[in-house]
């Protein structure tokens, strides 16, 4: 295990492990990629990678991956970072983690701690602002001793991850898991003379209000989507399970016979948001709900996937059949249909929704390039 050749070999699998999500913890990472190399026979933890060795990793992997827009991703969390901890001044927040030193990846959440004795308080303000979160009380042991953390995992544009510590906790010196030092960290202030350090001429007031006003399609879209988790659909018609499920094997499907076409692909994702809503009327409801974040075509192919499948069952209208075979996107809507009823396997793999919308976040931004 002391070979220094098999040492990088693991860091480089653990960090493509944390890399990928498959795990979250540097430890886990590292007996799970000794695994795979055939050495989970007992060992010194000093003859494992460090974390700092499997966080460069990461990084090294970030920019070949991510190229120049991980900066551009770093600059935008940082100035999002800003927008949340004024909400929550009053709890005097600590900016930490990867948005802080730098080592930002894909799917990166925005780290902060914040010091106040009453759960409530927090959750009140996050109330006010009309935030949606979710607590979690975590429980670790260590040398002996267990501890309970309280982590508030806020669902925004980025994804927050507050940490609550007493208020006594303020000045505390908290040691990072990966150098074994004092946990950089920044104030309001800090963080502010950072930003104003690395622009000069910019103007933060205004650039956090940008953030504020700023409507992120891709955000609606996953609040429209969210929801379909919790609609079960009847099993005669759909065996596969809740609507998002479905909705996640349509884009998988789509994703394989269009790659590239983000239009189609919104379609199929988007189609059933919906049922969320007003399941009488699903596709009226989707698409008012979706007014002004889809094109033209993804409209067409959203409001006519019913008639779609009308037609296929030979029930639909003389006129309105007569009016869906003169449709520009009637090849497309065929499609759809076809892949609306084949979305519907028990069992199928599908990828994430944060997944889905990032990529068709990436493939917005290279159709605009």
């Amino acid at each position: 295990m002391a070979d220094e050749r098999l040492r990088r070999q693991i860091a480089f699998l653990a960090a493509q492990l944390m890399y990928n999500r498959t795990e979250s913890e540097y430890f886990t990472a590292k007996r799970k990629a000794a695994k795979q190399l055939g050495v989970e026979y007992r060992f010194r933890p000093g003859d494992l990678p460090s974390n700092a060795e499997i966080r460069d990793q990461i990084q090294a992997m970030a920019r070949m991956h991510e190229g120049p827009k991980r900066l551009d991703d770093l600059r935008a969390m940082r100035l999002e970072a800003l927008r949340m901890m004024r909400k929550l001044a009053r709890f005097r927040p600590r900016l930490i983690g990867s948005v802080w030193t730098g080592h930002v990846r894909q799917g990166s959440d925005i780290d902060l701690h914040l010091f106040c004795d009453s759960q409530a308080l927090v959750t009140d303000v996050l109330d006010e602002h009309g935030l949606a979160y979710e607590v979690q009380h975590k429980r670790i042991v260590k040398y002996g001793e267990e501890r309970t953390f309280t982590h508030v995992h806020i669902d925004d544009r980025h994804p927050f991850e507050l940490t609550l510590y007493p208020e006594d906790k303020a000045h505390y010196v908290f040691k990072s898991s990966i150098t074994g030092k004092a946990i950089e960290r920044a104030s309001i202030a800090e963080l502010e003379a950072f930003l104003k350090a690395e622009e000069p001429e910019i103007d933060l007031d205004f650039e956090v209000e940008r953030v504020e006003d700023h409507v992120d399609r891709f955000e609606i879209y996953r609040l429209l989507l969210r929801p379909l988790e919790a609609v079960k659909q009847d099993p005669r018609y759909h065996p596969e399970g809740d609507a998002l499920y479905h909705s996640l094997q349509v884009f998988e499907l789509a994703r394989d016979e269009r790659v590239y076409d983000e239009e189609f692909l919104l379609a199929a994702l988007l189609h059933d948001v919906g049922k969320a809503i007003d399941p009488s009327d699903h596709v009226g409801a989707g698409l008012q709900a979706l007014e002004g974040t889809i094109t033209p075509r993804t409209e067409t192919l959203i409001a006519l996937h019913m008639d779609a499948l009308a037609y296929r069952r030979g029930i639909l209208g003389a006129r309105a059949r007569a009016r869906l075979e003169q449709s520009e996107e009637f090849d497309d809507l065929m499609l759809l249909r076809e892949l609306d009823t084949r979305g519907r396997q028990p069992g199928a793999i599908v990828c994430e929704l944060e997944e889905a919308l990032d990529f068709l976040r990436d493939l917005a931004e290279q159709n605009e390039e």
